[in-house]
């Protein structure tokens, strides 16, 4: 079908919605026996646009076999980094956020969508026991979330005069957040690294050893959910080094802190209440796609002191303190409603349902570390707080467990991803997407035992 107007007409509009659906049926029935990965090397460039206009159906197919050739995160076999199933529910909120296309940059041109939007960031602040003057925006992710909390702790804390403040970090600390110390305008000397427990946490006497003998300590970052290892810092602790000190604490929860959800996830996370900020990462630890990241703030008032700009342009534009204004709240002036991808599982699904499944990922967790454990060959060397295994040959150096990972991936069915923990090379498992159920976490872990044995 070629199309000769921008619009298409409702018959033309039902044909192509009919041939994504199809895409769509057809990629989820078959993602259970998609090979996990399938990686085929790109040898030439994609032909450019052409003068002439193309027919749908051939885009779409282009596009179908471009999607395959990735890893397929989607699936149930994704076990590396931090998997991200991406709900229907939530794709389909994000294309109909796209088709009618709102400004939400400033509450006045969508104020119904924006309060939308609003209703679920005061949901989660809700959840993390935050006051009344919390607020905060949903991102594209824990990047741009974590850049615009630095930026809000140094302006802050240290006003315009940011020439000597220091952040506080451990060497599992995100690298998103040296990057947006940058970014802000920070040098690479004001980012001090606190040493780990013997368990991979920010050690709070260290930390306030070195923070009560500087004279400008103005950030101190706590870690809930490392990405090598998921381990969750004292969080509790660190806050009541923070407010001893003045100094800004902020949680990366990009990982972890969707868990918040859980009985068992808010044990581990006590403390995180205490926050000046917190970034989530929905794409995570709530299924969405990716893209989907949170910055939740204390006081919403720090992120209008250090972001709101104004220009003569923008005079036309009713600015009321409700719906907010997210221009305010982040460097972004054009945005568009992020808010749909999110309200509307939550609204359909319900929370409940969020809270199984995260219960059913941190038992499933506890049976990969019961299971890899059990294995004389194999060494597990940290219990996990949340979803992240970690493993390595007991018997064997880098080369060998590198060998072990991509014999487990050259399996098709499953897909792991290594770290390293003081020098070692280590393979990791994360049990995380929605999709994977038992069945395929106990077919990974019988594709170990084969290999180690």
């Amino acid at each position: 079908m070629i199309f000769e107007s921008w619009d298409p007409d409702r018959a033309e509009l039902a044909a192509m919605m009919a041939g994504v659906g199809e895409l769509a049926a057809d990629f989820l029935e078959g993602l259970p026996s998609a090979p996990a990965s399938n990686l085929r090397p790109r040898t030439k460039p994609f032909d450019p646009p052409s003068e002439k206009p193309g027919e749908f159906a051939e885009l779409l197919e282009i596009f179908k076999q471009a999607a395959g050739n990735a890893v397929e995160t989607a699936g149930p076999g994704y076990l590396a980094y931090f998997p991200v199933g991406g709900l229907v529910s939530s794709a389909l909120g994000e294309f109909l956020s796209l088709l009618v296309n709102r400004f939400t940059g400033v509450a006045s041109m969508a104020p119904d969508l924006v309060a939308m939007e609003d209703s679920v960031v005061d949901w989660l602040c809700r959840e993390f026991a935050l006051p009344a003057s919390a607020g905060g925006f949903i991102t594209t992710g824990g990047s741009l979330a974590t850049l615009s909390a630095v930026v809000a702790a140094r302006q802050s804390r240290l006003g315009e005069q940011h020439g000597t403040g220091t952040i506080y970090v451990t060497e599992h600390t995100h690298l998103c957040v040296a990057k947006a110390a940058r970014i802000a305008g920070l040098r690479p000397d004001q980012l001090r690294v606190v040493p780990v427990t013997e368990d991979h946490r920010m050690d709070p006497e260290a930390a306030e050893d070195m923070i009560a003998k500087d004279p400008a300590p103005f950030l101190l970052v706590g870690t809930a959910g490392s990405t090598s290892t998921g381990t969750v810092d004292p969080l509790d602790e660190l806050a009541a080094i923070a407010e001893r000190h003045g100094m800004w604490f902020h949680v990366d929860g990009a990982y972890g802190g969707g868990f918040q959800l859980t009985e068992r996830g808010r044990a581990k996370l006590r403390g995180i209440e205490r926050a000046d900020s917190i970034t989530i990462d929905p794409h995570k630890t709530m299924f969405l796609p990716y893209g989907t990241g949170v910055l939740l703030v204390r006081d919403q008032e720090t992120l209008r002191a250090a972001h709101t700009a104004d220009a003569s342009y923008l005079q036309d534009l009713q600015r009321d303190p409700w719906p907010p204004d997210y221009c305010d709240f982040g460097p972004e002036l054009t945005r568009e409603f992020r808010g749909l991808r999110m309200w509307l599982p939550l609204h359909l699904h319900g929370v409940a349902a969020f809270r199984r499944a995260l219960d059913q990922k941190l038992d499933l967790a506890q049976v990969v570390h019961r299971e890899l454990s059990a294995l004389s060959e194999v060494d597990v060397p940290v219990h996990p707080d949340l979803t992240v295994n970690v493993f390595r040959l007991r018997e064997g150096g880098d080369e060998e467990n590198r060998r072990l990972l991509e014999q487990i991936n050259a399996t098709e069915r499953v897909f792991l991803s290594s770290t390293r923990l003081r020098g070692e090379y280590l393979l990791r498992l994360c049990v995380l997407s929605h999709r994977t159920e038992p069945e395929r976490v106990a077919e990974a872990l019988s594709i170990v035992r084969s290999l180690v044995r």
